[in-house]
């Protein structure tokens, strides 16, 4: 299965694509927001995972134009920004939320919860 990172920071982009190489996905990245709706066509993820905060457009942003352009790809959502609001906003957006920094363990079992609909 194809995950896609969707972060503007390459440590992060490079840890996750380690990690998760490491457990048998495929992994494919996108260093914006913009970036990843050019991608998500032609890379046809099975699962996102996307940074909130980042630079131009949020994660929040494509969160809703994934919505706008009937794309229901499961998603997990990441910040450094752990508070109760981003929590919830991952929430309403239908997606898991996974606090930075995180574990290689969290990453993983953040990913198969996920991937299983399991929802908190």
């Amino acid at each position: 299965m194809k995950v896609m990172v969707v972060d503007d920071e390459g440590i992060v982009i490079a840890s996750c694509r380690k990690v998760l190489e490491s457990e048998g996905f495929d992994v494919a990245f996108a260093g914006s927001a913009d970036e990843a709706l050019l991608a998500i066509d032609k890379e046809r993820p099975g699962l996102l995972l996307i940074d909130l905060k980042m630079p131009v457009h949020d994660g929040v942003y494509l969160m809703r134009e994934l919505k706008n352009r009937h794309i229901d790809t499961p998603a997990i959502v990441m910040s450094g920004y752990s508070t109760g609001e981003t929590m919830r906003e991952a929430d309403a957006m239908g997606a898991r939320f996974l606090p930075k920094p995180f574990t290689p363990d969290e990453l993983v079992e953040t990913v198969h919860q996920a991937l299983k609909g399991e929802h908190p």
